[in-house]
């Protein structure tokens, strides 16, 4: 059985793919590839989330891993947060106030 019910966790994408667009290129940017143009999260699970971006090579799978398996509802924004946060230090950029 999923861990996340299908309603939440189609709330989750729905949410990241329309007010945090940013967020989820500079996630594909860190972790994928430093040249991607767009990035759209598509799943995700206990163990972390799924993006699909696009750069210059094409289109791009990448999953990338949460700090540790979650079962809650609140630690996805959690994990999330972490995600965006590690990626603006691996990117040199200053994050947003949370």
């Amino acid at each position: 059985m999923p861990t996340f019910a299908a309603e939440t966790i189609e709330a989750v994408l729905a949410h990241m793919n329309s007010d945090h667009n940013d967020d989820n290129l500079l996630i594909a940017r860190a972790f994928g590839d430093v040249d991607a143009t767009s990035a759209t999260m598509t799943t995700l699970d206990e163990s972390g989330g799924t993006w699909v971006y696009h750069s210059v090579g094409g289109e791009s799978e990448l999953t990338v891993p949460w700090s540790t398996t979650i079962a809650e509802r609140p630690e996805i924004r959690r994990e999330i947060v972490a995600l965006y946060d590690a990626a603006c230090v691996k990117l040199g950029i200053t994050p947003r106030v949370h």
